[in-house]
């Protein structure tokens, strides 16, 4: 499999793809997330605007990883990252990061930002493993509760 991360544009025919990519992945949160992600919400077209306003990087043809990495003031923030099921625990995600750090670096922006749920211990764990530390707590609208784990990596 080619590990080079590759930029997809929102006119590309494999936007469809990605997309089921991330229902995939993010299907195992189903019931377990309060509020829900704001996944189901996703559809082609709003991926398109996604894929146009900022960069969605993918590894695999078809993708079996991905990332949508968005400019933010003074941090280069990672959306939807996941790895295919049948594709975890091959250090895909740590390549996407690696790549984040990258395209950091080359927009001088010194830190990356992701957030995770409150409830996904094993998500927490695993970007702690990647360099991330907590940064905030969040809670969604409505919630009187931190729903949401801000987690930070200085890019040097």
């Amino acid at each position: 499999m080619e590990l080079s991360p590759r930029r997809i544009s929102g006119g590309s025919p494999h936007l469809g793809d990605v997309l089921h990519l991330m229902r995939d992945c993010f299907a195992y949160m189903e019931g377990r997330i309060d509020p829900p992600s704001s996944l189901g919400q996703t559809t082609l077209p709003s991926l398109q605007a996604t894929a146009d306003r900022d960069e969605i990087w993918t590894i695999g043809a078809p993708p079996v990883a991905c990332v949508v990495l968005s400019v933010k003031p003074a941090v280069l923030y990672l959306g939807k990252l996941c790895v295919a099921p049948s594709h975890q625990r091959l250090g895909l995600a740590r390549h996407l990061i690696t790549h984040a750090e990258s395209r950091a670096r080359a927009l001088y922006l010194g830190q990356l930002e992701l957030q995770t749920r409150v409830e996904l211990l094993d998500n927490h764990a695993t970007f702690r493993a990647l360099g991330f530390h907590e940064y905030a707590r969040t809670a969604h609208a409505g919630f009187d509760r931190p729903t949401s784990i801000t987690l930070r990596k200085t890019v040097s």
